[in-house]
């Protein structure tokens, strides 16, 4: 199966996104734990819910892509039976 350049970039960005997630929220966890342990856990939960939405945007963005791809197909065999039905039968 052959892959674009850009489910190619999505995956990537989404590999990222999980990185990005991780070492944030324990550069949050460290930054806010002279406040306390529960504030800290706080600001770092914030953290997580925002950064697991944008990975919800990137997935969403690549579910769109699946489904402009396989609604393309479709509209290529549905084409191609119109065009089947338009010709003249030669077979009577």
């Amino acid at each position: 199966m052959k892959r674009s350049t850009f489910d190619a970039l999505l995956s990537f960005l989404g590999g990222v996104s999980w990185a990005f997630v991780i070492v944030g929220a324990w550069v949050t966890f460290q930054s806010f734990v002279f406040l306390g342990i529960v504030p800290a856990l706080m600001f770092t939960f914030l953290f997580i819910f925002l950064a697991v939405f944008l990975l919800l945007v990137l997935e969403t963005m690549a579910m769109a892509r699946e489904r402009n791809d396989i609604l393309e197909k479709q509209n290529a065999l549905l084409e191609e039976i119109r065009e089947s039905v338009k010709s003249p039968s030669t077979d009577a």
